[in-house]
């Protein structure tokens, strides 16, 4: 395939170099021409494990070139790849300028362009920037329609300083954010054979893909450094902690938790974080991840409690009372605080969870509801249709078959899903529907 390579930082220097070295034609093109010359000399504009050599040995077969010209490199190549920069301003905002620029520079090139070119945006920019700022101005410049006459996607790079060269050809994954199935086509086709899964997305997601990453990085990083303080300051060796912690694979280092749902509560979480911290303080340790772990556990709640009071309704069916569904443990439930938000409010409340009965709780679950919820009796139902019939909206925290069933019969009241449905994706297209962060 014929490429060109718009911006030779570390990742566009290393995606030139990386396919040209997997058979393709390859141009990169950059503003700099100190950049354009020490390419076009076979040296790599940037220091990276291996880049040098592979720059070296690409440009001496031909298959790697660079150039100013932005024009030339459009004309001559069937994709292009953009890989600029999009540093934040102080505030935190990020920069598009010279997303802009190029984007114009590529639809300027593109209005005598023949045949069909595919744009692809490796850069990190936050969702809606391709299909709101980007493709307008490629668009305009170019006299032509997205998705009809040229191709758009986003393809974002997961290459480490340091591993680059040696991440682009063994990638954990690969996305692909298409406008339309063609220009999706043409980005796979860059990486035909490399392992790991593809994943051909909207674009907005592919966006989000990179900051869901670092961001999640950021915190696995904070957070081992929070408990490292706190153990150095109790007398421990935190990695002796942490290789015990990483031995799990099936709750700590797995896919467990990960999905976007409710608030936690039980026994367990938010009484071990609060001694954690406490502990911490007493110690003299600053922990500010561990401290708000629990303060952004209750915002979450206040989400929950903020959709069902923009409904403007008053009539509300709570499904799901425990804090894990089988069980009947309603200690530090966040559907217990938030039924207990409702009734502070005024609402007409229902509820209906086919593990609690108040008859049936004793010890310490039966003394905390007793304190959160002592009128529980006069609000719970053995009955998910008598529940369904008083409200004028279900607030769904759990996925009883019963519940479920329920409510394929809801008719026009208001669902807000906090558990995400089974047939989420397809109630989402309806209107009355709201899924709490999806």
């Amino acid at each position: 395939m014929r490429i060109s390579v718009f911006g030779l930082g570390y990742v566009g220097c290393v995606s030139a170099a990386c396919l040209a070295a997997r058979g393709h034609q390859v141009i990169g093109v950059d503003v700099n021409p100190a950049k354009v010359e020490l390419v076009a000399s076979g040296q790599a504009p940037v220091v990276e494990e291996r880049i040098g050599e592979l720059t070296a040995e690409m440009v001496g077969s031909g298959a790697l070139r660079a150039t100013t010209d932005t024009a030339t490199a459009i004309r001559e190549t069937d994709i292009s790849l953009v890989c600029v920069g999009t540093p934040s301003a102080a505030n935190g905002s990020l920069s598009t300028e010279y997303l802009e620029r190029v984007a114009e520079e590529i639809g300027l090139a593109l209005r005598d362009q023949p045949g069909r070119h595919t744009v692809v945006f490796r850069s990190t920019m936050l969702p809606g920037t391709c299909e709101s700022l980007l493709v307008p101005i490629l668009e305009k410049a170019s006299g032509r329609t997205a998705g009809v006459d040229f191709g758009v996607a986003v393809n974002p790079e997961f290459l480490r300083e340091g591993t680059s060269v040696k991440d682009f050809f063994d990638p954990p994954k690969t996305v692909i954010g298409e406008l339309d199935p063609a220009s999706g086509d043409m980005v796979a086709g860059l990486y035909t054979g490399l392992p790991g899964q593809i994943f051909r997305v909207p674009i907005a997601v592919a966006e989000m893909t990179k900051y869901a990453d670092n961001s999640y990085h950021g915190l696995k990083i904070a957070f081992a450094n929070e408990l490292g303080a706190v153990c150095a300051a109790l007398g421990l060796d935190s990695h002796r902690v942490m290789d015990v912690f990483l031995a799990d694979t099936k709750l700590n280092v797995s896919p467990a938790y990960l999905r976007p749902g409710f608030a936690f509560g039980g026994s367990c979480l938010p009484k071990d974080l609060r001694g954690l911290v406490y502990a911490a303080r007493r110690a003299d340790v600053s922990v500010p991840l561990l401290s708000h772990v629990l303060p952004s556990n209750d915002e979450h709640l206040r989400r929950a409690f903020d959709l069902v009071a923009a409904t403007g309704k008053r009539k509300i069916g709570l499904f799901g009372l425990s804090f894990k569904p089988g069980t009947d443990d309603l200690r530090e439930s966040p559907l217990v605080e938030l039924a207990e938000r409702l009734l502070g409010k005024g609402y007409d409340l229902r509820i209906y969870d086919a593990n609690v009965a108040l008859s049936r709780l004793i010890g310490a679950n039966r003394d905390y509801i007793e304190a959160r919820l002592p009128h529980l009796g006069d609000l719970l139902s053995n009955s998910v249709d008598d529940v369904l019939n008083h409200a004028e909206v279900c607030v769904v925290g759990c996925k009883d078959p019963a519940v479920l069933t329920a409510l394929d019969g809801s008719g026009d009241r208001t669902i807000i899903d906090l558990v995400r449905l089974p047939d989420a994706e397809e109630r989402r297209q309806r209107p009355g529907y709201v899924g709490l962060g999806w």
